[in-house]
C-alpha cells in the first residue's frame, strides 16, 4: 500500500477516521473528503471539508482540486453515509429521499467523478453497503433500500470496469461499534458488534494489491451479530 494515493469520503466520521489512520500508517497518501470539518490533518495528504457529496457541482469541484495535485489515484473508499430508523406506516417519504441521497447518490457521484483519475489497471473502489441490504428488519426500509442500491451499483460497476483493470467491491457490515450506536442501543452487547478498526482492516485489504483477483464482491463483515 505504501505510496498509493487514495480518496476517502466521509473521512471525518468514526469509520472514516479509522480507515484514514490505518492507510496513513501503511504509507498511503490519504485524501480526505467530508461535509464536516476534517480534524487530524497530519494523517492526510490533502483534506477538503465542506463538500456536499450529494451535489454534482460540489463533487466535481472537490475532484478538480484533487486532480490538480494528484493526476492519478489508486483508490476510492466511499464511506460517507447515514442511517435513520423509521417505519413505513408512520414515516415520511422525505426520509427515503434523504437516505437515497446520502447513501447511494453520494457513491454514484464520487465513482463517476473519481473514475476520471483512477489508475488503469490497478485502481480500486470500495463501497459501504450493509448486512441489512440483504434482509431488512422493521424500521429499516429506507436505509436497507438505499444500501441495496449500493450493492447493485457495486456489482454493475464492477462488470462495467473489469476489462479496464479497475476493481469495485463492497463491504456489508452489521452494527458498527460507534458512540452513536452505543447511545442509541445502550443495553446491547457491544462486544458482538464490528469495531471500526476491524472493518478498516477489511477495507484496506480490498484496496490493496492483495485483493487484485477480487471484483464485484459483496463481503459480509458482521462480527457476532
Amino acid at each position: 500500500m505504501k505510496g498509493k494515493t487514495i480518496v476517502i469520503t466521509g473521512a471525518a466520521g468514526t469509520l472514516g477516521t479509522a480507515v484514514s489512520a490505518k492507510l496513513a500508517a501503511e504509507g498511503v497518501r490519504v485524501i480526505a473528503l467530508d461535509l464536516s470539518e476534517i480534524k487530524g490533518g497530519g494523517a492526510f495528504e490533502l483534506a477538503i471539508g465542506g463538500v456536499d457529496l450529494t451535489s454534482p457541482e460540489a463533487v466535481q469541484r472537490a475532484f478538480a482540486t484533487i486532480g490538480a495535485r494528484f493526476p492519478t489515484l489508486d483508490g476510492l473508499a466511499n464511506i460517507a453515509g447515514g442511517f435513520a430508523w423509521e417505519t413505513v406506516a408512520d414515516g415520511s417519504v422525505a426520509t427515503w429521499d434523504r437516505l437515497y441521497a446520502m447513501n447511494l447518490k453520494s457513491v454514484v457521484l464520487a465513482c463517476q467523478t473519481g473514475l476520471r483519475l483512477l489508475r488503469r489497471p490497478g485502481g480500486a473502489i470500495v463501497n459501504i453497503s450493509a448486512a441489512a441490504s440483504q434482509r431488512a428488519e422493521a424500521g429499516m426500509g429506507a436505509y436497507a433500500a438505499s444500501k441495496a442500491g449500493v450493492s447493485r451499483l457495486t456489482e454493475s460497476l464492477a462488470a462495467e470496469l473489469k476489462d479496464s483493470g479497475v476493481r469495485v467491491n463492497a463491504v456489508l457490515p452489521s452494527i458498527i461499534d460507534t458512540p452513536a450506536n452505543r447511545a442509541g442501543m445502550p443495553d446491547a452487547d457491544f462486544t458482538r458488534w464490528v469495531t471500526p478498526d476491524a472493518l478498516a482492516d477489511v477495507i484496506g485489504f480490498l484496496l490493496s494489491d492483495n485483493a487484485r483477483a477480487i471484483t464485484g464482491a459483496l463481503l459480509p463483515v458482521t462480527g457476532r451479530v
